[in-house]
C-alpha cells in the first residue's frame, strides 16, 4: 500500500542542559508566529505536564507529548502526521540536554528528520558560545541542525560577540534578553501552572516582541512526515461517565489520555476537589497528579467532596489516582513547612514533602490487558502498610520501581500513565 506524505516546516528546540530556557524560547516562537496569523502546533518531548500548559497558551492549541519509548514511534508519527495536515509550523520542545537520556531529544529529531534549534544560555558567555554551538551541531553528524539562539543575553554588544563567534554557515535565530519580565516563574516540580501566572500573556508577548526584533529568520524549510499505519480503537468505555478532577490541586494529565478516553466512548465530566461540594453523576473517577500539598487545608475542609469520593469507593465504583491524586487518598499529607492535614483515608498511610526530588524515572507496569507505560516524578515520600499489587519497571535500568496499589476497584500509584500505550489496560481500570 502506497502511503501519503505531508510537508510542514518544523523545528525541535533543544539545549545543552536543563534550565537553559527551552520553554521560554519555544513559547516565544509559538506566540510570535501565531500573532502573524500562522497555525502553530507545539509538542513536548518526553513526560511533562507544566511546560505544555504554557505552550498551549502561547500557541492557542492543545499540546501533546512525543517520545520514542513512552509514546512510541508509531503514535509519535501519527501525531506529527495529523499536525502537519493543519499547521503552518510545528515546534517540538526537547527534554533535558539534547543528547541526554535513552531515547533522547536528538534521537527523536533524527528519527523524524526534524532540524534542531539549539538554545544556549548566554549568561557569562562571549566567543565560547560558538564552541558550544559547534559541539551541538557536530557531535552527531547525522543529526539535522537548523541553527542556534542565545537566551538571557545581557546586551547588544554581547549578542554581537556571540553572533560573530559562530562557525561559518551556522544560522543565528536571534536572542532573548535577560529580563525578569520574560522569565517564566517556577516551583519545586517545575514551572508554575499557566492559569496561576496572572501576567502570562504579557510575558509571552514581551518574549515574542524581543525575538521578533532580534531576528529576521522566517519559517524553517518543510519537513516530510510519512503517513502512519491506521489505528483501531474499540469502544471499550461506551456510555461510561468518568469524572476527571481538574483544578489547581489536581491538574497533571496528558491531553492524549483525555482524547483516548473519549475515543473509547467515555463521557468526561470535569470537577474540582477544591471547590465542588460533591461529585457529578459519574460511573468512574480519574484523580490525576498535581499540587495537593499546596492546598492541604482546602482539601481537608471540603468534607462534602471527601464524603462523596469515599461513598463512590464504597459502592465499588472505579477510581484511578496518579501521584498527587494518590496523595489525596492517604490518611495524611504533610507539606514542606511541616503542616499536616487529614485527607480521604482510602489508602492507609501518610506522605511528607521532601526538600529534594525523591524519584524521577520512566516506568512500565504489566496489567492483565497489556503493559502501560508512563513516568514518575515527585518530591514526597510515602509510608503505607498496604502491600503493592504490582511495581513499575524502569527501561533505563534505574532502581526506581514505583508501587501500584489496588483495593477493590481503586488503583493508585505515583506513576503517571500514558494511556494510549495500552488502551485496553486503561479502559479496564475505569470500566464499571
Amino acid at each position: 500500500m502506497v502511503r501519503d506524505t505531508r510537508h510542514c516546516p518544523a523545528l525541535l528546540i533543544a539545549a545543552p542542559a536543563s534550565g537553559q530556557g527551552k520553554t521560554s524560547v519555544t513559547a516565544a516562537l509559538a506566540r510570535l508566529h501565531a500573532r502573524q496569523g500562522r497555525r502553530v502546533r507545539v509538542f513536548k518531548c518526553g513526560p511533562d505536564f507544566l511546560d505544555p500548559m504554557i505552550l498551549a497558551r502561547a500557541s492557542g492549541a492543545p499540546v501533546y507529548q512525543l517520545d520514542l519509548w513512552m509514546i512510541g514511534e508509531a503514535e509519535s508519527r501519527r501525531l506529527l502526521w495529523e499536525a502537519a495536515a493543519e499547521a503552518d509550523l510545528i515546534l517540538i520542545e526537547g527534554v533535558m540536554g539534547l543528547f541526554d537520556g535513552q531515547p533522547s531529544a536528538a534521537d527523536l529529531a533524527e528519527r523524524f528528520g526534524v532540524p534542531v534549534l539549539g538554545v544556549i544560555d548566554a549568561a557569562g558567555l562571549a566567543q565560547t558560545f560558538g564552541a558550544l554551538a559547534y559541539g551541538l551541531a557536530h557531535y552527531r553528524p547525522s543529526l539535522p541542525f537548523a541553527g542556534v539562539l542565545a537566551n538571557r543575553s545581557g546586551s547588544p554588544r554581547q549578542t554581537q560577540l556571540i553572533r560573530g563567534s559562530l562557525p561559518a554557515g551556522m544560522t543565528f535565530f536571534g536572542s532573548l534578553p535577560r529580563d525578569a519580565g520574560i522569565e517564566l516563574p517556577s516551583r519545586h516540580l517545575g514551572l508554575i501552572q499557566a492559569d496561576e501566572v496572572t501576567d502570562l500573556d504579557r510575558r509571552l508577548d514581551m518574549a515574542a516582541d524581543a525575538l521578533g526584533a532580534s531576528s529576521d529568520i522566517e519559517l524553517p524549510p518543510p519537513v516530510a512526515f510519512a503517513e502512519p499505519e491506521p489505528a483501531v480503537v474499540e469502544p471499550l468505555l461506551a456510555g461510561v461517565r468518568i469524572g476527571v478532577a481538574r483544578d489547581a490541586a489536581l491538574a497533571f494529565i496528558y491531553q492524549a489520555n483525555l482524547d483516548l478516553l473519549r475515543s473509547l466512548g467515555a463521557e468526561l465530566q470535569f470537577f474540582s476537589v477544591l471547590a465542588d461540594p460533591a461529585l457529578p453523576e459519574v460511573d468512574s473517577l480519574y484523580l490525576p497528579g498535581g499540587y495537593p500539598e499546596l492546598h492541604l487545608q482546602t482539601l481537608s475542609n471540603n468534607l462534602g467532596m471527601r464524603a462523596a469520593i469515599r461513598a463512590h469507593h464504597a459502592a465499588g465504583k472505579p477510581i484511578l489516582a496518579e501521584c498527587g491524586g494518590m496523595l489525596y487518598l492517604l490518611d495524611e499529607l504533610t507539606d514542606k513547612a511541616g503542616e499536616s492535614a487529614s485527607l480521604l483515608g482510602l489508602l492507609p498511610g501518610s506522605a511528607r514533602m521532601q526538600a529534594r526530588l525523591t524519584a524521577l524515572a520512566l516506568q512500565s507496569v504489566e496489567f492483565e490487558q497489556g503493559t502501560l507505560r508512563g513516568h514518575t516524578y515527585h518530591h514526597s515520600a510515602l509510608e503505607s502498610p498496604e502491600a503493592p499489587w504490582a511495581r513499575g519497571l524502569c527501561p533505563n535500568g534505574k532502581a526506581v520501581a514505583e508501587a501500584v496499589y489496588r483495593d477493590g476497584r481503586l488503583t493508585a500509584s505515583y506513576i503517571h500513565f500514558y494511556m494510549p500505550s495500552a488502551p485496553a489496560a486503561a479502559a479496564a481500570m475505569l470500566k464499571p
